[in-house]
């Protein structure tokens, strides 16, 4: 497990910190992360379990603590969808060194709801605008 965090936490400074010719002429929206803050945003599935209504995962997290434990404290919400027919989709901007606090507040309160996937994630969106006005 150390080994992941490790190597989440490596990716994200990576991609915060290389540069990359298609986005250097891109200005960042206002939620994307800024390279050097220390933070990176995380992408968080959490996948229903079909095999239980919705009241039953409401209620079996509400008795682990799903509701005062996740997001951390201190962890921003950048986004939070509902997929219909998968489950909820997270993203939070996540100071590097509170990756392992978010994990655990996963494990300890929302397994068993949901199954969870989680992916460092960057913002794309000014880019590909860009690149489709240019390509007009």
């Amino acid at each position: 497990m150390r080994r992941w965090i490790g190597a989440v936490s490596l990716a994200a400074m990576l991609c915060a910190t290389l540069p990359a010719s298609a986005q250097t002429d891109a200005t960042p929206p206002p939620n994307a992360t800024p390279a050097g803050d220390g933070t990176f945003l995380l992408t968080i599935f959490l996948k229903h379990d079909q095999s239980k209504p919705l009241p039953k995962i409401n209620e079996q997290l509400k008795e682990q603590g799903y509701f005062k434990a996740f997001p951390p404290p201190g962890v921003q919400v950048v986004s939070w969808y509902v997929m219909m027919g998968i489950g909820q989709v997270v993203t939070l901007r996540v100071p590097a060194d509170r990756l392992r606090e978010v994990n655990r507040a996963i494990e300890n309160t929302a397994w068993g709801g949901y199954t969870t996937e989680f992916y460092p994630t960057y913002d794309y969106k000014a880019v590909a605008e860009q690149m489709r006005a240019q390509s007009k």
